[in-house]
């Protein structure tokens, strides 16, 4: 089994948010990798990483990235792959906005399709919806997970609907 997404983050830090794109993946049963690349510690292999991710099958590539953030833009900037960027609030970050802006503010040409801030899973969701263009029981899965969300509202209403106040009048 080859994989279709790459998940990628510039340090095993990063992992905690990033799983969730993982874990998203796993369950839409869509062959996924993940790797630690660093666009400043790594440079050359960060480079080898883009330029060859099309040849090995990747579809979609998921780069989280703290502080300065640069892996996702580096990447984008090597691929002609879609490149989601996750900015991840780092240790080291000024609450989030240097990752976020970083991977946000990219130049016309290099486009990082950004979700929010540590926001993994919807990255691992928007890699589900690219490649469920091509991929009819991937869209399925989708179209299943996107009836889900309706399916939890619906609930939530019931369950407020019992709570009690002298004044509600639902």
């Amino acid at each position: 089994m080859k994989p279709k997404v790459s998940i990628i983050m510039g340090s095993t830090s990063d992992l905690p948010i990033m799983e969730s794109a993982a874990q998203f993946l796993n369950d839409m049963e869509i062959p996924f990798e993940i790797n630690a690349l660093s666009a400043h510690r790594t440079p050359l292999q960060a480079m080898d990483y883009a330029k060859n991710a099309y040849g090995r099958g990747i579809r979609v590539i998921i780069a989280g990235a703290g502080g300065a953030a640069h892996l996702p833009g580096v990447v984008a900037a090597l691929t002609p792959l879609p490149v989601i960027g996750v900015p991840i609030k780092a240790s080291i970050s000024i609450d989030g906005w240097d990752s976020i802006l970083s991977i946000l503010q990219m130049p016309p040409g290099i486009p990082v399709a950004t979700v929010g801030l540590n926001g993994a899973k919807n990255a691992g969701i928007l890699a589900s919806q690219i490649l469920g263009i091509a991929d009819e029981q991937v869209f399925k899965k989708v179209v299943e997970f996107k009836s889900s969300l309706e399916q939890k509202i619906v609930k939530a209403n019931k369950e407020l609907s019992k709570i009690e106040f002298k004044y509600k009048v639902n």
